[in-house]
């Protein structure tokens, strides 16, 4: 079974613009995200999808391999979309490209979900949420799932809500919390190559539209997603300077390890 990653990498940033070039210790932002999808042991390739020739020189002078895709790409999913229809691959794993700290055993973990049920369209990660304003926070998306680890629905509100009497909003997505009951979403997808293209062609979903969230469109359509519980909190993407300035720090720390895989 083939597998090939796939980074979006889009040059316009309102908060951050040109943020894939954006120095972090010497090497732009998408060469740590390529270098850390790089060390997954499953992917046979990995290609940065990208709208600007600027990147796309970049991700070819650090040695990875860059495609270029249509600028008037409204998603990351669209984007991706497009370069898969030019690769061959049974698996396309999306990895955001905005994740420096992106552990690469998560890419695994979502491929292996999809050896162990060879008719499964779509997989991604989450992990324990833990601190209670994570889970009031509607830049952080929760997920809750089925007996066998299915996606019943993702949201930017707290979910699930415990019912603690006549307890407040924060008081029931404490008990979420302290019941274990709480999960953070990974932006990590993995899709079989036909389940992709099918996903990128259907329309937007109403529930999709409401809360931002692009993967509702699959659920909306009755495409399974599995979600594959993953230990640790998730590395902070790099959405903000504040968040680049985050990053550069960790790193700095030697909280996490970059390289290439051998």
């Amino acid at each position: 079974m083939s597998v090939v990653v796939i980074i979006p990498a889009r040059y316009a940033s309102t908060r951050l613009p040109g943020k894939p070039l954006a120095d972090i210790h010497g090497k732009p932002l998408i060469q740590h995200v390529w270098e850390r999808a790089r060390l997954a042991r499953r992917p046979d390739r990995v290609l940065v999808a990208t709208d600007d020739e600027r990147i796309g020189a970049v991700v070819r002078g650090f040695g990875g391999e860059a495609v270029l895709t249509s600028p008037g790409h409204p998603t990351g999913t669209d984007r991706i979309a497009e370069a898969a229809r030019a690769v061959e691959a049974d698996i396309v794993v999306s990895v955001q490209g905005d994740e420096p700290l992106l552990d690469p055993a998560g890419i695994d973990a979502t491929v292996e979900a999809m050896d162990r049920d060879p008719a499964l369209p779509m997989a991604t990660l989450a992990h324990p949420l833990r601190n209670v304003d994570e889970m009031l926070s509607p830049s952080v998306v929760k997920v809750v799932t089925d007996a066998r680890g299915d996606a019943l629905y993702f949201s930017r509100s707290p979910i699930p809500h415990v019912r603690v009497g006549a307890g407040s909003l924060p008081s029931a997505a404490a008990a979420a919390v302290a019941r274990g009951l709480a999960r953070k979403h990974a932006g990590l997808y993995t899709y079989r190559r036909e389940a992709l293209l099918r996903f990128a062609a259907l329309p937007p979903a109403p529930l999709e539209e409401a809360e931002g969230l692009e993967q509702l469109r699959a659920l909306h359509h009755g495409i399974r997603i599995h979600v594959v519980a993953f230990p640790g909190e998730g590395g902070p993407a790099v959405d903000t300077p504040e968040d680049l300035e985050r990053v550069r720090a960790l790193l700095a720390q030697g909280a996490h390890a970059s390289g290439t895989r051998a």
